[in-house]
């Protein structure tokens, strides 16, 4: 299928455009470089690009299996959704693993064999812990010379420092390697061994600093509006000393204090940063997604705009000092904490050079800004929304509403959204929801009562459109690629005094079908490519095949049903000339057998290019590398009765 001559126009334009911001020497993020693949993100500015094209259009299908290491002997608690990205340096993969304790581990590039694990056996403060299993990466530090190092963040929330030949703990890291992150937390009150708080990011190394942020449990049903709060740090990366702390809920005399009414900031917790965190090394700026305030759903415990919840705030490399921030989020209700790696990008906006940073979201916006001043690069609109009656609430009047790019996924849900794949679906559709009440985005959640409503339908859902894959960037063109999930989520809001202190908390979290299947119409996962020059959207697909339970359900046999997409948390990766990424569920594949597939696209129009078969779902977002010329294909899979495992594919 020729893409249209309008689609090649757009490409071409944007390359060009990009090949101008590298002449003006605007230092663009170039993704992995030489070969390489040395930081989460691929590069410290999340592009989660390598300009590597041994694999191409023309072979992907050709793709074999060159190696597959198994993680279920890593404990006895195999992980069955292994989140994580391996690095690569040297011809050596960095990796976390699955099991009671948090593995890291050392192997071969070229085979596969393990060259050393490390595990710190933490016990019942990991048992304890709010985020157990493998997590989601490792950094790398050198010194330019002999001194190499892997970091984590351990299940126990402890940062640990290896040496990078050998697996062991850096004696003079630390107290012999470690760091206790529950210690020098502004939050004395606290006891170390039960503080909720923990980590399933990789932490980042930029320069001679570690910067590490904080992850909690789930917070719709909180057992008390009080919490530890989830302030950042950056450590000495040879020391391990701390160097600054970022206040997430600032303290008396710091900028935004007075947006936490009624004292409510000496007990309201969370605001940690549990997403990936972004880096620019020439400006010295640290860019930190930070989550909303404890309550994901009820925000009566603490009145006003809650700064710097729901924002995106750059700080200082060295001094970790507020340089800028914005809100996404007034006082958050939804639970769209901004989930994502900021991508940094260098493009041309109205024909002037940009250095910009460009962050995925929940509510499936693309929210973009110059990464100095965090100007908008696009008007921000603040816009009037729907208030709640939920006793003791007090949302925000208005919210900020991005004008460019367009959002990539549905927001809101109306009844023209409902499924109509047959009549009789779409009229039972209609009669499910008139017992909710649903609306445009920021419709604010409700309460359980005997007259209203039985709760609200919210789209995106807490688990739709971007997620903690976040996305990836092109340096070359200026487009980034986003995965997206349509999910519809139920919200009920009630008092429970035995569950919790809080006056409201989520009773109802279920998701609503329509005979098991998804209440709007499909795409249900899908990439879309945005132009980042342009702020407009280049193309969007359906990525993921129609699942067996829908392809056979009762209610659409004979149906010619178009390609519905993933309903899974999925990463992306771009390379020379594919976008890559696999199937978040088990299908029966175009071969006849159970798997799922790992899909190449063509970056400039979405056209499929390929796919290779994968025995379970794809569950860490796929990373390339290069070792004596040949170039590997890495991707984490696994699920339900498929302990995960990392395959590497290269060409024959």
């Amino acid at each position: 299928m020729r893409r249209p001559d309008i689609l090649v126009g757009l490409w071409l334009a944007a390359a060009s455009l990009s090949q101008a911001v590298a002449g003006a020497g605007a230092g663009a993020q170039q993704g992995a470089t030489n070969g390489e693949w040395r930081t989460y993100g691929g590069d410290l500015g999340s592009t989660r690009y390598a300009p590597l094209d041994q694999i191409n259009a023309e072979n992907f299908e050709d793709l074999t299996v060159a190696w597959r290491f198994k993680t279920e002997n890593m404990g006895s608690v195999p992980d069955y959704n292994l989140q994580a990205t391996p690095l690569m340096v040297g011809g050596v993969l960095f990796a976390p693993t699955g099991g009671r304790d948090r593995t890291i581990v050392a192997i071969d590039g070229e085979t596969g064999q393990l060259i050393w694990m490390y595990r710190l056996a933490e016990g019942e403060r990991a048992e304890n812990a709010p985020r157990r299993l493998a997590g989601r990466g490792v950094a790398y530090w050198s010194d330019g010379a002999s001194d190499e190092r892997i970091y984590y963040v351990s299940t126990g929330y402890q940062l640990v420092g290896l040496d990078a030949g050998t697996g062991l703990p850096v004696p003079g890291f630390g107290q012999d390697g470690v760091v206790d992150l529950r210690l020098q937390f502004d939050q004395d009150d606290l006891d170390p061994e039960t503080m909720g708080v923990g980590l399933h990011a990789s932490p980042i190394v930029a320069g001679d600093m570690v910067i590490v942020g904080a992850a909690h449990l789930s917070g719709s049903r909180p057992p008390s509006f009080r919490n530890v709060k989830g302030f950042v740090r950056g450590f000495d990366a040879r020391t391990g000393e701390r160097r600054w702390i970022f206040h997430t809920i600032p303290l008396p005399g710091e900028f935004g204090h007075d947006t936490w009414l009624e004292d409510s900031w000496t007990y309201t917790g969370n605001t940690g940063v549990w997403a990936q965190i972004s880096i620019d090394e020439e400006l010295g700026l640290v860019y930190l997604p930070v989550e909303g305030g404890t309550g994901d759903y009820y925000g009566g415990h603490r009145p006003g705009d809650n700064l710097f919840s729901q924002s995106l705030v750059a700080v200082g490399l060295e001094t970790g000092e507020r340089v800028w921030h914005f809100q996404m989020i007034h006082h958050d209700i939804w639970d769209w904490d901004p989930p994502a790696a900021p991508i940094l990008a260098d493009v041309v906006v109205d024909g002037q050079p940009r250095k910009v940073v460009a962050l995925p979201t929940k509510q499936a916006w693309l929210y973009v800004f110059d990464r100095e001043t965090g100007e908008p690069i696009w008007p921000i609109e603040e816009r009037p929304v729907g208030q709640t009656d939920v006793p003791g609430e007090r949302t925000s009047a208005t919210q900020p509403f991005p004008t460019k790019p367009p959002a990539y996924d549905r927001q809101g849900i109306f009844m023209d959204d409902l499924i109509d794949l047959t009549l009789d679906l779409n009229l039972e559709a209609r009669e499910i929801v008139s017992d909710y009440q649903f609306g445009p985005v920021f419709t604010p959640p409700v309460r359980a009562t005997s007259d209203g409503p039985v709760g609200h339908l919210m789209v995106p859902g807490s688990g739709g459109g971007s997620n903690w894959a976040g996305g990836s960037y092109d340096p070359e063109t200026g487009i980034a690629y986003l995965f997206s999930r349509t999910e519809v989520r139920l919200l009920t809001l009630d008092s429970e005094p035995d569950r919790s202190d809080m006056d409201y908390i989520l009773t109802s979290g279920r998701t609503v079908t329509v005979q098991g299947l998804p209440l709007v119409n499909p795409p249900w996962g899908r990439i879309t490519a945005i132009d980042v020059n342009r702020g407009e959207i280049a193309w969007q697909i359906a990525h993921g095949e129609t699942p067996d339970a829908v392809k056979n359900h009762p209610a659409l046999r004979g149906i010619d049903l178009p390609r519905t997409g993933s309903g899974r948390i999925l990463g992306t990766l771009v390379t020379k000339s594919l976008v890559i990424a696999g199937e978040g569920e088990v299908t029966t594949t175009e071969t006849g057998e159970l798997g799922a597939m790992l899909r190449a696209y063509n970056k400039a129009s979405g056209e499929e290019e390929g796919t290779v078969y994968m025995p379970a779902p794809q569950t860490g977002s796929p990373m390339t590398y290069e070792l004596d010329g040949k170039q590997y294909l890495v991707v984490t899979v696994g699920g339900a009765g498929h302990p995960a495992e990392f395959m590497a594919f290269t060409l024959p």
